[in-house]
């Protein structure tokens, strides 16, 4: 179980390596809390995404309980990317996710 700074550390790289492997969208899965009530890591790694997007760094990020067509954000990337229907956790709010658009 990685500290927050170096699960902090590690997203940026992947976010780096993402990027440079000429990604779109990167699935971030960190986990919901060891106890089922939100852990510090999901907390602090969504934050330092909602950051990074505020700064430009990433285009956007949607948390995994807002990933469903519903919502207007990941409709407008469903769009974009149809292939994204298929992925599993499509309207599972699932908590434990989220996804990073670069």
């Amino acid at each position: 179980m990685p500290s927050v700074e170096q699960a902090r550390s590690r997203l940026r790289s992947e976010i780096d390596t993402a990027r440079n492997d000429g990604l779109k969208v990167l699935k971030i899965i960190h986990g919901y809390g060891s106890h089922g009530v939100g852990g510090d890591l999901r907390l602090s790694l969504q934050a330092t995404l909602r950051q990074s997007a505020e700064a430009r760094e990433i285009r956007d990020c949607i948390y995994g309980e807002d990933w469903r067509k519903s919502d207007e954000r990941s409709w407008e990337l469903l769009k974009r990317m149809p292939e994204l229907k298929n992925d599993p956790d499509l309207g599972r709010g699932n908590k434990g996710i989220t996804l990073v658009l670069l």
